[in-house]
């Protein structure tokens, strides 16, 4: 398996399948336009991966999103992944502030996973477990999806990495079996994610198990904003408070928090924008 890919795989003996995921140009290119500390860059890239392993596990077509929201450190973290495992993310920390812990950092959280098909949402809501995220999803999959999972997740500025476990519904396993599983997932450290991560790493977690190893599924950064929809949250705030603006800074400028990404309107960027029978123009996705 080369890095930015999810890679999933089959137990041919257990009721088991399992997914692994890698990222790092991606993950490096989430992180480029921000100044996380490494307990938020840490935790980030925790959702970042978990999401694509949800992603890659689910028959959909859409768009997964994974959003914490606490009262601690952290105040928002927003990750998505879409079936085709385009993924972008951010973090929003309180202002002067730094966590010791995952806990602290989390501080009376919520977890929230929604999966977007393009009818109706559907969306599982868990308590932020204080040990970590990869505890929290184990709860969210067994409680919101009911299908037991073991989750181990790994970060740092480098690279974002992961594994799902999950039972195959209706089929039982042996507890000594699944446990054993989960010891070995979390012997998984940095070190097995330096460089390009060959397949020989599934081989070597599960040396005791036939494993089959499907086709690795690239992963790539991507974010969905464009001028139209800046635009229309220009819209929203209204042309007084937009004039507003315009007249105190001289333009007005709108960074995404996805990917960094400059726009600038100004005068008669916003003269267009509220004026009646405008044709636009293309729509852009950067």
């Amino acid at each position: 398996m080369s890095a930015d890919s999810v890679t999933p795989f089959g137990f041919e003996a257990l009721p088991v399948r399992g997914a692994l995921i890698h990222l790092s140009r991606t993950w490096r290119r989430m992180l480029r336009d921000h100044d996380y500390d490494a307990l938020v860059t840490e935790t980030l890239g925790h959702a970042a991966a978990a999401t694509g392993l949800i992603a890659q596990s689910l028959k959909f077509d859409g768009t997964i999103t994974l959003q914490i929201q606490s009262t601690g450190t952290l105040q928002m973290l927003v990750m998505q992944c879409t079936s085709e495992l385009d993924v972008r993310g951010m973090a929003a920390v309180e202002e002067g502030t730094a966590a010791t812990s995952f806990a602290e950092l989390t501080s009376k959280a919520h977890c929230a996973v929604t999966v977007d098909a393009g009818d109706r949402p559907y969306q599982g809501i868990v308590e932020i477990d204080d040990r970590s995220l990869a505890a929290s999803l184990e709860h969210y999959f067994a409680r919101s999806v009911q299908v037991p999972s073991h989750v181990a997740l790994l970060a740092n500025e480098e690279f974002a990495a992961g594994i799902l476990l999950q039972q195959v519904p209706g089929a039982p396993i042996d507890a000594d079996d699944w446990n054993r599983l989960h010891f070995l997932i979390e012997t998984l450290s940095p070190k097995d994610f330096t460089g390009d991560t060959s397949l020989h790493l599934i081989g070597k977690l599960f040396a005791e198990d036939d494993v089959r190893v499907y086709e690795p599924r690239p992963v790539n950064f991507r974010c969905r904003c464009s001028a139209r929809k800046v635009e229309d949250v220009l819209k929203m705030i209204g042309e007084e408070e937009a004039r507003q603006t315009l007249e105190e800074m001289g333009d007005i400028e709108v960074i995404c928090e996805y990917c960094g990404r400059h726009r600038h309107f100004d005068a008669v960027d916003v003269e267009r924008l509220f004026a009646d029978n405008v044709v636009f123009g293309p729509d852009s996705v950067q």
